[in-house]
């Protein structure tokens, strides 16, 4: 099979939760465990950083990884999902796993895989730490798919745990309450290892407490640390810390990265403490100020264009638009123009309640199943008094804003992380 045709079979053989939602979640760990005893356990042939939360996890990985590669170590990077090419999932060093290596994995392995139905998310999981065991890395940081007492990356015993905070989001698995989403994702914290706790309130607190209490795990409020004592917002989108590392560029711009960047700080300290690799406040510097650079990060308060701007971010539930929607209402542009279309299984009228309504509005829908028709957001859209077109497909709603824009203006795009996924992909296939 060629590479394309291996992605496809991976896609149409092993549910995709990206693709049909609901339908592909397994639960339990049985099939998991299979998969790692076939491999030879390859997880435990080096050390990691496990990474849950609601939201953020993305975003602390990839500058988790970032700073102990500039600190000289070989590192892979396990996260999801991916926006334009499937091995974006699986990186050591930022670079993405070879074409090849899936190819093999496939046409070595699919008799034995097979007959025991993985989900794709198992699949893949299988693959990256074989993958990651094989080229002998030093440390993976691991991003958990969905939840965390019953990922299937739930069996490392990490160095350390974070858990960046808790919001609603796919609440038919993790529960209809703050308390038991959070139950779930403390579901990651292991016996006697430390964990970082990014964001709590009084309802995620105490089990956060009990459940390290259980475990023994020393468990650290990044919050509290005061480790972050002052930041100001840059004028080329990034963000300037005062921290108890020093000062710090922080490269990725979202109003949410100041919490990350707190959670990232505690992790950072907490892993230099307890592993004997040398990292310096010097690599925790660079680390964040060249993020992506350093690990193929996309789609984190992007910046896709200069005049008019045009960002592009992968922020989906109401978490995360707490921190998007400031961030839209205090551009200082004539014209705000957002480019917005969402998933059906997600809260889209607690969304679309928190989006500005000065703003000129194009709705659109991603190329995956899941997304919410763009005729159904323009309607639901207007109840909340937002008001704009509907497109059938992310290129073209974004084509529409650009032409209309004038040089002052700020275009928005996102809403779904496969919204951002579709714009990047079409533009880079050409289509400007």
């Amino acid at each position: 099979m060629t590479y394309q045709e291996t992605i496809q079979y991976l896609f149409n053989s092993a549910p995709l939760f990206q693709n049909v939602g609901a339908g592909a979640y397994k639960e339990g760990l049985s099939t998991t465990h299979i998969l790692d005893e076939h491999f030879g356990h390859p997880h435990t042939r080096f050390k990691s950083i496990h990474v849950a939360g609601t939201n953020g996890k993305g975003s602390t990985s990839h500058t988790l990884a970032a700073i102990l590669q500039d600190a000289g170590l070989k590192v892979g990077l396990f996260t999801s999902p991916h926006l334009v090419d499937f091995r974006e999932r699986i990186r050591i060093n930022g670079e993405m796993i070879p074409e090849k290596y899936i190819i093999d994995f496939v046409e070595n392995y699919r008799s034995f895989f097979e007959p025991l139905y993985p989900s794709f998310f198992e699949l893949t999981t299988a693959i990256a730490f074989k993958y990651f065991a094989e080229e002998d890395i030093d440390v993976a940081v691991v991003e958990v798919g969905l939840g965390g007492r019953m990922d299937c990356t739930n069996i490392i015993t990490p160095e350390v745990s974070v858990i960046t905070n808790i919001s609603f989001d796919h609440v038919m698995f993790l529960g209809d309450t703050l308390a038991k989403i959070a139950g779930e994702k403390a579901g990651i914290i292991k016996k006697d290892i430390p964990v970082v706790i990014g964001e709590y309130n009084e309802e995620t607190r105490p089990v956060f407490e009990q459940k390290a209490d259980e475990m023994d795990a020393p468990m650290c409020f990044a919050e509290d640390e005061g480790i972050i004592s002052s930041y100001e917002f840059c004028n080329d989108g990034g963000i300037d810390y005062e921290t108890a590392f020093g000062h710090i560029h922080g490269e990725l711009g979202g109003a949410c990265q100041v919490k990350n960047a707190a959670t990232i700080l505690c992790a950072i300290g907490i892993f230099r403490h307890k592993t004997d690799y040398i990292i310096t406040d010097e690599n925790i510097r660079n680390g964040f100020a060249n993020v992506c650079e350093t690990t193929g990060l996309m789609g984190r308060w992007q910046t896709l264009n200069k005049i008019p701007k045009v960002v592009c971010d992968t922020g989906h539930n109401i978490g995360g638009f707490e921190y998007i929607s400031q961030q839209l209402q205090s551009q200082n542009c004539t014209t705000l123009r957002i480019v917005m279309g969402m998933v059906n299984d997600k809260d889209i009228n607690g969304v679309l309640s928190m989006l500005p309504k000065n703003a000129t509005y194009y709705f659109t829908q991603a190329s995956v199943k899941r997304a919410l028709d763009h005729t159904e957001v323009k309607r639901l859209a207007a109840i909340h008094q937002l008001y704009g077109e509907s497109y059938p497909t992310v290129i073209e709603a974004y084509k529409k804003a650009l032409s209309d824009a004038a040089e002052d203006d700020f275009i928005y795009v996102g809403g779904s992380s496969f919204v951002v996924a579709d714009l990047l992909t079409s533009l880079k296939n050409g289509e400007k």
